[in-house]
């Protein structure tokens, strides 16, 4: 599958309008990120790209051929599901390899691409093994085999990891990140976990409730997100947003009342000051932003999170590294670099 174009495609489930007009296009041997709240149609959007699920309206065109109304079989893809769905009474050789059996390929060819995949998933010493005889990411590691060996012009994932625990999920990732590299081939992949999206993904799609609210790298979407929603479902800690008011030159924040900080500011209706824990730094009170009091602190050994309550503000987060570790209880004072904010006008990011 050398490129991917959406173009205007639709879904709708009697009434329910599911998939809202999406336009997209996804390069030849792109590793693309469908990410978004659960609800939010990106499977449904993966399942009309594989032919499981019909297109309302719009088209669907792989390498600019026209697929929309074609069955899943003939449009040369595999998809990795987040069920296993392995035959338990199989052995791994044998669930590798029998789509290409039941297609009619001689048991050579069978044997050279079970080979080929296995090698490539670091299979070879498991090839005997039942499924009950696997870990949950041996498990999965033979579901991608599967798809490898039918040499698709890409791949599909729906959820692959979820049902790993946290330790399985990292391993998971490197090794799909490696398989990528190795292949080349075009991926798309669907996660409500906006980590993997970072991690994995060359291109990010945020989609909520059947559209698109952004495409870009993970870069792009973390330091300029288009709108609230992208800035704070991209990021974990997820961005602080903060009411503030501008008056065309400087920014307010409530706590500060009619202070001006000096920061010019050249949109209007600016109502929204967005920025990420790891931008804000401690200080003095005077020229501090905002003051507030610490009531939780997360220690993650290579990170400290503050939870910090601004009587005006609410609840800030804040990474402080070794610094905040024993602050539980304390009020500190927040200052904000002006090269790491962003201001939106409601919704919208405009500086």
């Amino acid at each position: 599958m050398g490129s991917v174009q959406l173009e205007a495609v639709e879904k709708w489930f009697g009434n329910v309008q599911v998939i809202k007009g999406i336009d997209l296009e996804i390069n030849e041997g792109e590793f693309v990120i469908f990410v978004g709240p659960s609800g939010c149609g990106k499977s449904t959007l993966l399942r009309m790209i594989a032919g499981l699920e019909d297109t309302s309206r719009g088209k669907i065109l792989l390498d600019g051929d026209d697929v929309t109304d074609r069955v899943p079989s003939e449009r040369g893809l595999s998809m990795v599901f987040q069920s296993y769905a392995l035959y338990p009474h199989m052995s791994v050789r044998d669930n590798v390899g029998f789509g290409l059996k039941t297609a009619g390929e001689s048991r050579s060819e069978i044997d050279r691409k079970v080979k080929h995949a296995s090698e490539i998933l670091e299979l070879d010493q498991y090839l005997d093994r039942k499924p009950k005889a696997l870990s949950g990411g041996q498990r999965q590691r033979v579901a991608i085999g599967r798809a490898i060996v039918r040499e698709p012009k890409g791949f599909l994932f729906d959820e692959p990891l979820s049902n790993l625990d946290a330790a399985l999920r990292v391993q998971m990732r490197f090794e799909i990140a490696k398989l990528h590299d190795t292949l080349g081939t075009t991926m798309i992949y669907v996660t409500h976990d906006q980590v993997e999206a970072m991690t994995l993904a060359d291109k990010i799609v945020v989609l909520k409730d059947g559209k698109i609210m952004q495409v870009g790298s993970p870069r792009e979407l973390y330091e300029n997100p288009d709108n609230l929603f992208v800035a704070q479902f991209i990021g974990s800690p997820k961005m602080n947003v903060l009411p503030c008011s501008a008056d065309g030159v400087y920014f307010h924040l409530p706590e500060n009342g009619t202070s001006q900080h000096g920061l010019t500011t050249s949109a209007e209706g600016v109502n929204n000051l967005g920025i990420r824990p790891e931008h804000i730094t401690l200080g003095a009170e005077a020229g501090a932003h905002c003051s507030g009091v610490v009531e939780v602190v997360e220690y993650l050994g290579s990170d400290t999170f503050l939870y910090v309550n601004s009587p005006a503000l609410g609840t800030i987060t804040v990474r402080a590294g070794d610094v905040g570790r024993d602050l539980k209880g304390k009020e500190i004072h927040l200052h904000f670099p002006r090269d790491k904010m962003v201001f939106f006008a409601d919704d919208r990011h405009v500086i």
